[in-house]
């Protein structure tokens, strides 16, 4: 079966999807379950739970995989980005990441390319 570890959030994904794929085909949630857990070598029961997220929610997007690479900031700006991330509820990461993706699609769409 499994080594006790958490999925990954693109194992998840791509669990969830296998499984909607599988339900939207016209298989029986016990088939897709039974078939999922032989698949990605899962329980049952866990493999359950991913023909459930699937039943609920559909197919999923598979996030990209992330690298760690430093960068130095003005010590005011992580600041005030740790004070706003904690009162959002959210990660550095994702503040950082959707800043940057906003920065770099306003720049591509000014410069044309696309």
């Amino acid at each position: 079966m499994t080594d006790g570890r958490r999925a990954r959030a693109d194992q998840r994904a791509r669990r969830i999807n296998a499984a909607a794929e599988l339900l939207d085909g016209g298989m029986g949630t016990a088939d897709v379950a039974r078939q999922i857990a032989r698949r990605f070598q899962l329980s049952e029961r866990q493999a359950r739970r991913y023909v459930d997220a699937a039943r609920e929610r559909g197919p999923v997007a598979v996030p990209e995989p992330a690298v760690v690479f430093t960068v130095r900031l003005p010590a005011g700006l992580v600041a005030r980005l740790r004070r706003h991330a904690r009162a959002s509820g959210r990660t550095l990461s994702s503040l950082v990441a959707e800043a940057l993706e906003q920065w770099l699609e306003r720049n591509r769409r000014r410069r044309g390319d696309g």
